[in-house]
């Protein structure tokens, strides 16, 4: 009969499997952890980061970019938009829902939610291309929107982060305007 391994053993072993194998796995690049910390601004937590690394990476960088997500980012925010306009009035023209959808998720409206945010110091740009620009800034949290709703499987959980970005650089416009 074989006799059991030693729990000094079981020990060794355990500690050998949970270390990471990778040597990225334990040192983060600046890179990932602007990530990190834009993560905590939107309040949510990426499963695949990699979606949040293509939605920070513009197209001028690398062909691995954020365009796609970027659509599917826009028609998120414009669908939240009418959905809140709808809640707030059901009988609401379509005409108004139309407009509201359009204001909220307009790039000046969005590239305001991305600079609030820190995007402009996050976004991988080539040399010749403004990471503040507005077209860029707008385009990277229309991907980060899109990037949540892949990640979460849901476009009410990207509607979720889009709100509170837009609630958040509405609070800080009104505070800076006083």
């Amino acid at each position: 009969m074989a006799t059991p391994p030693s729990p000094i053993l079981l020990c060794l072993l355990l500690l050998l499997v949970a270390s990471p194998s990778h040597p990225r796995a334990s040192a983060s690049s600046p890179f990932d952890a602007a990530l990190a910390k834009l993560q905590a601004r939107i309040g949510y937590a990426f499963r695949a980061p990699d979606l949040l690394r293509r939605a920070m990476t513009h197209a001028s960088y690398s062909r691995e970019n954020g365009r796609a997500l970027a659509v599917l980012g826009l028609a998120a925010a414009q669908s939240a938009a009418a959905l809140g306009a709808l809640a707030a009035d059901n009988d609401a023209a379509s005409s108004a829902v139309s407009r509201r959808a359009s204001e909220v998720a307009s790039e000046a409206a969005c590239a305001a939610a991305g600079a609030h945010v820190g995007i402009p110091a996050i976004v991988r740009v080539a040399s010749r291309t403004s990471a503040s620009a507005a077209p860029v800034v707008c385009g990277a949290l229309r991907a980060l929107i899109g990037a949540v709703a892949v990640d979460a499987n849901s476009t009410d959980a990207a509607g979720e982060v889009f709100w509170r970005l837009h609630v958040l650089t509405a609070q800080s416009a009104a505070t800076a305007a006083i």
